[in-house]
């Protein structure tokens, strides 16, 4: 007897709960589809008013615009979340896109679906959620009367114990900040920025060089490596000693010796976009105030081929300055790019209008460059960029034929201790052909003909044996 009536007990039980589970969907039906937009909004808003009262959980809701800009903080919730979801089997629906072939497919969060993620202990749920024009929302096809599609209003929601509000906002969130920002540096797309009709114009830069594959002596190589290492991380010292962040190197030595190879590797190394300044397109000191003002933080400017790029010419004084030729009679020189007015950013006032910023002049002929320009402070560090060296050979060879020794590499190395060749030569002479035996059989042949024309122009000038 009583357990038939426990069993009709929990059969009433049953019934009641499912019974109030329908009505529950029915009332939600009835506000999504019968009650106007506006007022189903109102009822769920106070829904979730009431919730948050009972309820033990805060939320802190992070809108992907704030007014007209942009909400940074929502930008960074997104590419830290597209980093965990793919480690998180909870998920099961996950939205893909490709929209850059050097990045890849992105995946992301499906709207409302949610993800826990947790941090010093403390367990965050992320949602994201997705409203659109009310108008559209009830037309059938997504669209509005005037067939346009329906705007969006997107945010994340970050709930927590309401206990652990302090780790959320001070903790947690910058930690999410911080995390997004190296994302964003290890994979985005770097620029190469140049100068057009007056102002920057931005490519894609997918130069391959890196330290690993550029011929260049490895201690040297070492010390560059070092030398921009301690320069990032020392923002602190900077700002301490009240210098602007910035570094300058001054690359210098023969054509086709890996001056460009190097600037591009130290952008690759460091994730720093590279603005290429050709001066001879700068109208004015003022013109080049606004273009270097408009240079991005985490940058390496560089300046090629700086001793062709303006004129010094001597003063009555004795001191140099430089300038750009004048295209008419009586034209003042105070108009033009002017040596001072490039020192002044390197190394004035206007040096302290960004932050993390590298400068990098390059040229054949140091000894042709005003003493200004050298002195540290401006060109903190002279990198000699010199000619092949049995090492540099190394490198170029295992590069382009994965060829770590040979045979033939005992009177290479020789060869290339006698003349004079830069790695640009070495290396068109081993693209030449697929085969490595070929190849530096090529590179072999090449030496020996370039050691006897440098000997032959020896007794042509009477100083051979």
């Amino acid at each position: 007897m009583s357990s038939d009536g426990g069993s009709g007990s929990y059969e009433r039980y049953i019934t009641m709960a499912a019974s109030a589970a329908a009505a529950a969907m029915l009332v939600r039906t009835v506000v999504s589809e019968l009650l106007p937009y506006e007022v189903g909004d109102l009822l769920r808003s106070a829904a979730r008013g009431v919730r948050a009262r009972v309820s033990s959980r805060h939320t802190v809701v992070i809108d992907e615009a704030e007014g007209l800009s942009a909400n940074q903080l929502y930008d960074a919730a997104r590419t830290y979340l597209a980093a965990r979801v793919t480690l998180t089997p909870d998920v099961p629906r996950l939205r893909a896109s490709r929209v850059d072939d050097a990045q890849g497919i992105t995946v992301g969060m499906e709207q409302g679906e949610e993800m826990v993620d947790a941090h010093d202990g403390v367990h965050y749920t992320w949602t994201l959620v997705v409203s659109r024009d009310a108008a559209a929302s009830r037309a059938a096809d997504g669209r509005d009367k005037a067939g346009r599609r329906p705007s969006e209003a997107k945010s994340f929601e970050l709930s927590f114990h309401r206990r652990h509000k302090d780790k959320a906002l001070g903790s947690y969130l910058p930690h999410v900040v911080a995390t997004a920002k190296a994302i964003k540096d290890r994979h985005r797309s770097l620029k190469m920025h140049m100068v057009e009709y007056d102002a920057w114009t931005a490519v894609d830069l997918r130069h391959p060089s890196t330290f690993d594959t550029l011929a260049m002596d490895d201690k040297l190589k070492s010390s560059v490596v070092q030398d921009l290492q301690r320069f990032v991380r020392r923002k602190d010292y900077y700002r301490r000693i009240g210098r602007a962040w910035k570094r300058g190197y001054l690359l210098y030595g023969p054509p086709g010796t890996g001056k460009s190879s190097l600037v591009a590797a130290m952008a690759n190394f460091l994730k720093f976009d590279i603005y290429d300044l050709e001066l001879t397109e700068v109208k004015s000191n003022s013109d080049l105030r606004r273009l270097l003002v408009g240079t991005s933080n985490r940058s390496i400017l560089v300046v090629e081929d700086i001793d062709c790029s303006i004129e010094l010419q001597q003063r009555d004084e004795g001191e140099r300055r430089a300038t750009r030729p004048t295209t008419s009679a009586g034209e003042e020189n105070d108009d033009k790019v002017t040596l001072s007015g490039l020192l002044n950013f390197v190394d004035g006032l206007w040096s302290t209008s960004g932050e993390e910023r590298i400068i990098v002049f390059t040229t054949n002929y140091r000894e042709r460059l005003d003493p200004a320009l050298l002195r540290p402070g401006r060109m903190d560090m002279h990198i000699h960029m010199g000619y092949c060296t049995p090492e540099s050979f190394r490198i170029l060879a295992r590069n382009y034929h994965s060829v770590e020794n040979h045979a033939m590499y005992a009177e290479i190395e020789q060869l290339i201790q006698e003349v004079m060749v830069s790695p640009a030569e070495v290396a068109e002479v081993l693209m030449r052909n697929d085969n490595s035996d070929v190849a530096l059989q090529d590179l072999l042949e090449f030496l020996k003909k370039k050691r006897k024309q440098s000997g032959q122009s020896k007794d042509a000038n009477g100083n051979g044996d």
